[in-house]
């Protein structure tokens, strides 16, 4: 059997004995050049990195654009979300390659048959120049071949430099157009957390306030891939907020013009909107830099139940007067009572607060059918059934329940099933439950702060008191003085100053305690 090769397209480093060798490869093991893939197989729920075996580099969307017609490129692989694609099925065997940050798709532009078109991202609508095909290539590499044109994905000129085009070309299986296809590590891989969320592998999904995600960038710029059009967020660079994004929608969001070194980022959930589900997608290094390793997580964690006082409800208010909207955008519960506490402390948290609930009685009597309780176990608020799985990480040495306003704050109305006695009665069974609960999930070495104040200090009192009779001497009554609290929130909520008093006096009574940390 003889070969010849009569050219050699795009300026191929590749010498000709390495192409013969490639040829005779491909039709010994039967597969060709235009053979369909055998032993590549892809999870169509998993995110892949397509990693270059000529270069050593990553397939990726330029400048992490988000814009029809953004050239495919190859870059130091990062892992970051615009180096993140789903094998979307179009049947028959071929896959849409759909981007992370963007949701759009491999195209080859124009629908080109041509050697040297451009790869480029478009919106999904399945056409053929958006299709392609796993032809296997040795060592588990793989070829993407175009459904429309017949040719392969490629670095153009087998360059190994960052920014290098993309490309189709003839499928000649040239080690520029050999693709290893690296299942991605998940969000939590890039990014530190210690709130509900679930992890859904390149995405995580949550409901409670004031979740934060904390990463490690280099270069000049960031992005931040968010899917919610509920929550409002603030991103702050190197500790300080540079960014309030309001119901960001699906989006990638880009904080650019930082100086070329290293960042941390951080990004937290201001508001409470237990009605929806938000997903956060990751970090994305601007071109020239990286996402790095993760911060580590703190040695103290502490959690925070509790209502609107304790979500922040309002508190940037500048007026108790509030609109639903305006309750939405001046709600900030990384300047609660709780995150302010944590921070002072050095404490990762969990702010596991529900507007509106009671222990056994809500706002009004309202939603009598739910209490906070209903809720507590769950990581997304409004799917029914769903239990938060504790990734086993979530040990603290410190939780913090402030519940009862919602249950005493108004009158009992005709028609509820109680009175001002069977009220209190049931309260202090529950919270006593509540407790055992507590207790029971996170062990005798957990620290329990219960916090009286108002109208329902006193019931509070009674249960601590009954647990510290029944020998568990690590839950403690903080009677919270509110006296001189200015109640200049939404609604008399907590202002933002009166958060600030609370978390100082609240950090006092913890410095006094025997703390496991």
């Amino acid at each position: 059997m003889s070969f010849s090769v009569s050219r050699w397209g795009g300026g191929r480093r590749a010498g000709v004995l390495a192409a013969v060798i490639a040829l005779v490869a491909a039709l010994l093991t039967g597969i060709g050049a235009a053979g369909a893939a055998q032993a590549a197989t892809v999870d169509t729920n998993a995110w892949y990195v397509l990693v270059n075996r000529g270069s050593g580099k990553a397939l990726d969307v330029s400048g992490a654009s988000t814009a029809d017609g953004a050239a495919l490129s190859q870059w130091t692989r990062h892992d970051g979300a615009n180096q993140r694609f789903q094998f979307v099925d179009s049947g028959g065997g071929y896959y849409r390659l759909k981007a992370q940050h963007s949701g759009k798709v491999l195209d080859v532009h124009h629908y080109s048959a041509a050697d040297h078109a451009d790869i480029v991202q478009w919106g999904d609508g399945d056409g053929t120049n958006q299709q392609f095909r796993l032809a296997d290539s040795a060592d588990g590499h793989v070829r993407l071949i175009n459904r429309n044109s017949g040719k392969a994905v490629e670095v153009q000129n087998a360059s190994t430099a960052d920014g290098a085009k993309v490309v189709q070309y003839t499928d000649w299986g040239g080690a520029n157009q050999q693709w290893q296809l690296v299942r991605a590590t998940g969000v939590l891989a890039q990014a530190h957390t210690a709130g509900r969320i679930k992890d859904a592998g390149n995405t995580v999904q949550y409901s409670w306030p004031g979740v934060y995600f904390e990463g490690r960038v280099s270069g000049t710029g960031v992005g931040i891939v968010l899917n919610d059009s509920a929550a409002d967020y603030d991103v702050q660079i190197d500790g300080t907020t540079v960014a309030t994004l309001v119901t960001p929608g699906d989006t990638t969001h880009w904080i650019n013009g930082l100086s070329n070194s290293t960042h941390t980022v951080r990004l937290v959930k201001r508001n409470d909107t237990p009605g929806d589900t938000s997903t956060f997608g990751g970090f994305v290094a601007a071109p020239g830099g990286a996402v790095l390793s993760k911060p580590t997580a703190r040695n103290r964690q502490i959690e925070f139940i509790g209502d609107s006082l304790t979500v922040g409800y309002g508190n940037l208010s500048t007026s108790r007067d509030c609109t639903s909207d305006q309750v939405k955008r001046t709600t900030n519960a990384d300047v609660s009572y709780g995150a302010l506490t944590a921070r002072r402390l050095n404490a990762d948290y969990q702010i596991n607060g529900y507007s509106g609930l009671g222990m056994v009685r809500n706002y009004n009597g309202g939603r009598p059918d739910v209490t906070y309780r209903t809720f507590y176990d769950r990581a997304l608020l409004n799917v029914s059934g769903d239990v938060w799985q504790n990734p086993g990480t979530w040990r603290p040495q410190l939780v913090v329940v402030n519940l009862g306003t919602n249950d005493f704050s108004t009158a009992v109305n005709p028609g509820e099933p109680w009175t001002p006695e069977s009220l209190a009665a049931a309260y202090r069974s529950a919270y006593g439950d509540f407790l055992q609960k507590l207790r029971t999930r996170y062990g005798a070495a957990t620290t329990i702060v219960a916090v009286g104040t108002g109208q329902f200090a006193g019931q509070v009192q009674q249960v601590v008191d009954t647990r510290n009779d029944a020998g568990d001497s690590a839950v403690r009554y903080w009677f919270l003085d509110s006296s001189d609290l200015d109640f200049l929130g939404c609604h008399w909520h907590y202002s933002a100053h009166d958060d600030r008093v609370i978390s100082e006096r609240l950090t006092s009574f913890v410095a006094g305690l025997p703390m496991n940390w």
